[in-house]
């Protein structure tokens, strides 16, 4: 696993340090079902498809039907089943390529935003099956940091996200060789946290947050050096946030 790879799924435990979603180290545990040799059953409706253990292969019109579903419904009850039944079902790795190509990655993760803990749960269980798929790995990766920099933005989350134990490997999302639309966004989160930092009037060269944490990651010489790196980025928006945050080191 490659450095960025693996810092993007480290990534998703900062909001374990914040409180927000305890569930969300499961994106790292990627399990392979399957193998059973089991063919897709006939089409039911989505409501069916909820009304017990379904964990065979689906078909294409099937998961079609659940994702459509699970994006319409605002009823709490029927958003639990179907992300049950799509978490089951994309243990099987026919499934786990379908999904994406159907477009339903973000609309499982617009799951881990619910206020509701047992949907966000299950919409993490389903994330972590569908994980183990490579190209859903890229996906699910911008879903999991754009959690994290709208947790971001809240400055009531800021204490929780600094003081997260985070391994060292996630300043690999500040890489240059990483893409420009996750390195915005991770430049993002360190911004919004940055700014959060100078509101409250902490002294970053007073940290009061223990070694490994995000707060001594993200304000250590390891981190100036990949802002000051960046300040020469190919990409215009990644130079310009960059430039923002490194005067403040």
């Amino acid at each position: 696993m490659s450095g960025a790879r693996r810092a993007s799924w480290l990534a998703a435990g900062l909001i374990l340090g914040a409180g927000a979603c305890y569930c969300v180290y499961r994106l790292t545990r990627g399990r392979r079902r399957g193998g059973r040799g089991l063919g897709p059953r006939p089409a039911r409706s989505a409501e069916d498809l909820t009304s017990g253990s379904y964990d065979d292969v689906l078909n294409a019109n099937q998961l079609q039907k659940l994702l459509y579903l699970l994006d319409s419904t605002d009823d709490p009850f029927i958003t639990e089943r179907v992300l049950v039944t799509l978490g089951n079902s994309a243990a099987f790795s026919v499934n786990q390529a379908i999904i994406r190509e159907l477009g339903g990655i973000p609309i499982v993760g617009k799951k881990i935003n619910s206020p509701n803990q047992s949907i966000k749960e299950k919409a993490l269980n389903a994330l972590n099956n569908l994980s183990v798929n490579v190209e859903n790995q890229i996906k699910i990766k911008v879903q999991v940091l754009k959690l994290i920099v709208n947790l971001s933005e809240n400055p009531a989350m800021t204490e929780g996200l600094l003081g997260a134990q985070v391994d060292s490997a996630f300043l690999a999302l500040f890489d240059s060789h990483v893409a420009a639309e996750i390195l915005l966004r991770a430049l993002t989160l360190f911004q919004n946290i940055n700014n959060c930092v100078k509101a409250e009037g902490r002294q970053a060269a007073q940290p009061s947050f223990p070694q490994g944490s995000l707060f001594s990651l993200l304000y250590g010489e390891e981190c100036v050096q990949k802002m000051r790196a960046l300040g020469s980025h190919h990409d215009a928006d990644v130079k310009e946030k960059a430039a923002a945050i490194t005067p403040a080191f």
